[in-house]
């Protein structure tokens, strides 16, 4: 049985990405799009051979199974929890909130109304990330890290220059793809320390368990010539890049849809990079912006 998705936004990354993937996922159809412009929904809609558009969230609510997040995480944790709780499960954008409390309320939630979750760390889902995340399961021990993620969203022509995007620090855009990659090699982390120059450019030292540490230094004002993302783990079997920055998101995205259509159909409710995960990385993103030194 096919799948209803729901498509919550209605801009760039909404367009290329979630609503293209879902067309690219076979157990799902776009049914529904929802946005706070009810002409941009429709507009999307259309091009995406989605039936039903509009404004009205508890409407849109009612014409699906599911609901994939392309809007600012402030807003996502708010209508997410709303789609939680009238039983929709749910493919949520990183991060899943600007605050632990907000995340909490999503875990708790899904956990009381029994639905599936998945959050779309972009590299997590591309099967050469897997295969490492895979080795170091079976015991391939990673010492430490370094990520430098140059993100150039903030330049005028960028279509990621979003308001959110200028209120709030690096960590909270690229920094979740980056805390997910060291989490999930190096190991579970368990305290930080981070320091900001120049309006927004980041530096974070992770404190994992085990005493192992990583580092990464992260901006969304880089020029766009030196825009791009790296991060190499290492340890005694030598230095290793991870697949950061040449991923086709799209795919990473449809085996998301995928994976979530998997959890509803058998029942299972817990998934590498869940809610309850996404909700780690939250706490470790706060964490960061809280121990700032200037």
């Amino acid at each position: 049985m096919t799948l209803r998705m729901g498509l919550a936004g209605t801009g760039y990354w909404a367009d290329v990405t979630h609503a293209a993937a879902v067309g690219d996922a076979p157990s799902w159809e776009l049914t529904a799009v929802w946005g706070r412009d009810a002409s941009r929904a429709a507009e999307l809609a259309a091009r995406h051979d989605a039936r039903h558009a509009g404004d009205d969230f508890d409407a849109f609510l009612a014409q699906v199974d599911a609901v994939t997040f392309a809007i600012p995480p402030h807003v996502q944790s708010e209508l997410a929890l709303r789609a939680v709780q009238a039983g929709k499960h749910v493919a949520l954008e990183k991060p899943v909130a600007l605050d632990p409390a907000a995340a909490h309320r999503l875990v708790e939630a899904a956990e009381a109304h029994d639905v599936a979750t998945v959050v779309m760390f972009t590299m997590m889902y591309d099967p050469r990330m897997r295969a490492i995340v895979d080795e170091t399961r079976a015991g391939r021990h990673w010492t430490g890290g370094a990520g430098l993620w140059l993100g150039s969203a903030l330049s005028d022509d960028n279509p990621f220059n979003t308001p959110w995007r200028h209120e709030e620090l690096p960590i909270w855009d690229v920094g979740p793809h980056a805390v997910a990659a060291l989490w999930c090699t190096v190991g579970p982390i368990v305290d930080v320390l981070s320091a900001v120059y120049e309006d927004d450019m980041m530096h974070v030292v992770f404190a994992h368990e085990g005493g192992r540490t990583s580092s990464c230094s992260m901006t969304l004002r880089a020029p766009d010539a030196a825009d791009g993302f790296s991060t190499l783990v290492w340890g005694d079997s030598g230095r290793l890049e991870l697949p950061v920055d040449d991923v086709d998101s799209r795919a990473s995205f449809a085996t998301a849809y995928e994976e979530l259509a998997e959890l509803i159909r058998t029942g299972e409710r817990h998934h590498d990079y869940d809610v309850r995960f996404g909700t780690r990385i939250v706490e470790v993103s706060a964490l960061a912006q809280d121990r700032i030194r200037r």
